[in-house]
């Protein structure tokens, strides 16, 4: 293998790796993230197999690396098919897709067709294609896929990508620079290439990444063990990390007051179920709903990041109050009450009525015939579309109060 090709393959190890790890780390809660996190994860530790089977010190050693890459190059496509299956599960699926997404869907399609073909290239291999290249070029769509990922992904959540895509990409990079160039000058400069140099580089720059697209995770635990006698102070930082997280996501181009009916009760769905996690409702482009502000500036408060996430739970906490039949009984059984129950006890008391173990609260003798009802009663799929009916309502109670206070702030 020629300097040139070894270079090529390093620096795709790291992209791929990176974009995986990024994808995954987005949001941890998505399907969608992991399947094609863990494709682009898994291709970069073949990648790595394949490179380090070209340098190992025996035969022996440099066979069993062969094997494992075989495995972990394959691999990618299960998961991408797995992907592909859950975007798409049918012709209506891919048509919803089209009109939401129409050129990344189409990106999609025609990467998979290429990658599909790599795959195909490594099964049946030619003469006349180096099976250096056949890799590559599977890496190369494997990144194209995922970026196309992340563009859908923030897309549906409301944010900008480019500004948290280009600062998780720059700090890998200059991180992987700073101590992987350490040892890539050791083999420029002192015993060569070698198999043990070679995994060194790789784990370092494995090791590089996964720090810095898991950083925020790894901030707090060290804040556990550093500030373990002052909570207030973990919180803080806490708080601060999360504010600064939800800038970088912010799409200042988002006009709500433009954005067609289910889009907007697409987003007040997402919104409702983050209320128990505010750093995740900081994310939420309804923070910047003119009802918000407004209510915000009213009683003189910052209007920052976390501070409008803490004013939006309150907000959407009103509008589910509003979906509660009129009466002195707090909680009812019948048709009427279905959509403040779908939404109240999950979301504003935080109940989790179909989990085995208690959350806090759930103790509590007056919640006892609620959680009973749930699972007796409701099955959770009858819950999921009762949840998105009212979630309707609440958008449309939304809409309405900010237009109220845009008509009446002229």
């Amino acid at each position: 293998m020629t300097t040139t090709q070894l270079a090529l393959q390093i620096s795709l190890f790291g992209l791929a790796l990176w974009l995986g790890l990024y994808l995954i780390a987005r949001d941890v809660g998505s399907l969608r993230l992991w399947l094609a996190g863990l494709g682009l994860v898994t291709y970069a530790i073949g990648l790595a197999l394949d490179i380090l089977s070209l340098y190992a010190r025996s035969g022996e050693r440099s066979l069993t690396l062969l094997i494992w890459q075989r495995l972990f190059v394959f691999f990618p496509a299960a998961f991408w098919i797995s992907l592909l299956a859950y975007l798409i599960p049918g012709e209506q699926a891919l048509h919803e897709r089209l009109q939401q997404h129409p050129r990344p869907t189409a990106v999609l399609l025609i990467a998979t067709l290429f990658f599909m073909l790599g795959i195909t290239f490594l099964l049946f291999p030619f003469s006349w294609l180096p099976r250096t290249l056949v890799l590559l070029g599977i890496g190369c769509d494997l990144l194209l896929l995922g970026v196309v990922i992340a563009v859908m992904d923030a897309f549906d959540q409301g944010e900008a990508l480019l500004p948290h895509f280009l600062r998780s990409l720059d700090y890998a990079f200059f991180t992987t620079l700073l101590f992987g160039g350490q040892v890539v000058l050791v083999m420029a400069y002192g015993i060569g290439v070698t198999y043990s140099l070679l995994l060194l580089l790789l784990t370092t720059i494995a090791a590089a990444v996964l720090l810095q697209t898991f950083a925020d995770p790894f901030h707090a635990f060290f804040d556990r063990v550093a500030f373990f006698n002052t909570p207030r102070l973990r919180q803080e930082r806490s708080h601060l990390r999360a504010q600064s997280d939800a800038l970088t996501r912010a799409d200042d181009t988002l006009q709500l007051d433009k954005l067609d009916s289910d889009t907007f009760t697409r987003y007040t769905r997402q919104a409702l179920s983050q209320m128990g996690n505010l750093p995740h409702l900081a994310r939420s482009p309804l923070t910047r709903l003119p009802l918000v502000v407004h209510r915000l500036q009213q009683n003189g408060q910052p209007t920052d990041t976390l501070t409008r996430a803490g004013e939006l739970r309150l907000v959407l906490t009103e509008s589910i109050e509003r979906l509660k039949p009129p009466g002195e009984v707090a909680f009812g059984t019948t048709d009427e009450w279905r959509h403040y129950n779908a939404l109240h006890f999950p979301y504003v008391r935080g109940l989790k009525p179909y989990s085995r173990r208690l959350v806090p609260g759930e103790e509590e003798t007056a919640v006892l015939p609620i959680l009973d009802w749930f699972r007796t009663q409701v099955p959770q799929r009858t819950l999921y579309n009762w949840q998105n009916a009212a979630a309707a309502l609440v958008a449309r109670d939304l809409r309405e109060r900010s237009r109220r206070v845009g008509v009446n702030g002229r």
